[in-house]
């Protein structure tokens, strides 16, 4: 399992709260953006995205105790796999044994997750405020283009480019722009690419290898 994509994830979710609070994801933009030009906003997003991950890193390695959280997630998943391994042998003393553990290894478990988490009670709001109020000014509501479309989530709840029925619509703002890689949608996608390269930069990786 890839912590480190599930903790990107649980962090780049919190950009969806527009759409929770009756608001319109899709249209983060401007009309008439400080930035223009596709390929520097393609660059210019993505820098942003890395800069907000060193921060988001810095603070992890402040806050968390990397060398305390890495033998919680060694001692979890080994326990993880032992029981795993019990269950497919059917060995049920030994099933047994191991279940014996499962309040402490549940302990360690909520502890991990409480030490993934208080950084973002720190990042949080400096994310928020960049993301609805510095990135809006400066760019357009699409600043990329993918070659195919990438809305594999059913839905609307997580679309990423402009749909062929939007591009069509003269209303809204992917007129003209089928395939077309949102705002929001390209920064998500950068902090992504380069989450795993930074982590392992500033050591707070949660790759035990």
């Amino acid at each position: 399992m890839d912590f480190n994509f599930i903790l990107l994830f649980i962090d780049s979710a919190f950009l969806q709260l527009p759409d929770f609070l009756g608001g319109d994801r899709m249209a983060l933009g401007s009309d008439d953006p400080i930035i223009k030009g596709l390929v520097i906003s393609m660059f210019a997003v993505s820098g942003f995205g890395v800069l907000l991950n060193v921060f988001n890193s810095a603070v992890r390695r402040k806050m968390v105790d990397q060398t305390k959280l890495k033998r919680i997630m060694k001692e979890t998943r080994a326990w993880q796999k032992e029981r795993m391994a019990a269950m497919r042998s059917k060995d049920t003393a030994r099933s047994a044994e191991l279940n014996k553990k499962s309040a402490y290894m549940n302990k360690m478990s909520m502890e991990m997750m409480q030490m993934n988490m208080r950084p973002m009670l720190i990042t949080f709001v400096p994310l928020i405020l960049i993301f609805y109020l510095v990135l809006p000014q400066l760019f357009t509501y699409t600043v990329a283009i993918s070659p195919i479309p990438l809305n594999v989530i059913p839905g609307e709840m997580f679309q990423l480019t402009c749909t062929a029925e939007q591009a069509l619509d003269t209303t809204h703002i992917c007129f003209g722009k089928e395939n077309h890689l949102m705002l929001w949608a390209w920064y998500f996608l950068s902090s992504i690419a380069f989450s795993g390269i930074i982590m392992r930069i500033t050591k707070t990786s949660m790759d035990l290898g």
